[in-house]
This record gives C-alpha cells, sequence and structure tokens, in this order.
C-alpha cells in the first residue's frame, strides 16, 4: 500500500475555523473516503498555516477518481476552498503537493533482514 503525503496552505485568518470543520467532518464524507480507499487519513496543521495530510492507498489516481465521482466530494472541495491560499483556481484537492518519500525506517529495517 503506498503511503501519500501532500501539503497545501491554509490562510492565516482561517486556521482556527478550518480545524473547527475538522473536529466533525460530514459522515458522508468520511464514507467516500474509506470507500475510494483512502486508508489512515490524517491531517497535521501547523500554526503558520502549512497543513501536511497524510493517508495509505493502493492505487492514488483510482483513489482520486473514486472521490471525483461522489457528489459530497464536489460540495466539500467548494465548501473548504476558500480557506486555502495559491490554489491557482483549482479545489484543494486538485491543488495539494504530493511529497516524495526519500525514507522510511520499516522499509530500511526489512531490508537489512533480507
Amino acid at each position: 500500500m503506498r503511503r501519500v503525503c501532500f501539503i497545501l496552505r491554509v490562510k492565516p485568518d482561517r486556521l482556527a475555523e478550518y480545524q473547527d470543520r475538522h473536529a466533525a467532518v460530514w459522515p458522508e464524507m468520511l464514507i467516500a473516503l474509506r470507500d475510494a480507499g483512502w486508508h489512515d487519513y490524517s491531517l497535521f496543521l501547523h500554526e503558520d498555516g502549512l497543513l501536511v495530510g497524510h493517508f495509505r492507498t493502493d492505487d492514488l489516481a483510482a483513489s482520486l477518481a473514486a472521490m471525483e465521482r461522489t457528489g459530497v466530494n464536489a460540495r466539500w472541495q467548494a465548501e473548504m476552498a476558500p480557506f486555502f491560499q495559491n490554489l491557482d483556481g483549482k479545489r484543494p484537492d486538485e491543488g495539494f503537493v504530493v511529497l516524495d518519500e526519500i525514507f522510511n525506517l520499516d522499509a530500511q529495517l526489512e531490508a537489512l533482514n533480507d
């Protein structure tokens, strides 16, 4: 299963509200994410607005496409877009930057045993 890490930037004046919105995400959205293959999904927010997301999936493109087919995703992305900087007209799920994984402790420990 692939580990995906991404970043976005939340507007500094919207940090508290952004956190509040994630305290109780819509049940329909939670179920859609699960059904689309997003596993172990977490968001981390720095006080300067840096948002780091992490999840695991068998297929990133398929997981994103599955979310695209849901009505709840379109509604959620429209609600969340005003919270972010530098989306250049994209929705948050289209504008996040996926980071390359350059180190994984478990993978390197497993390689020692091979």
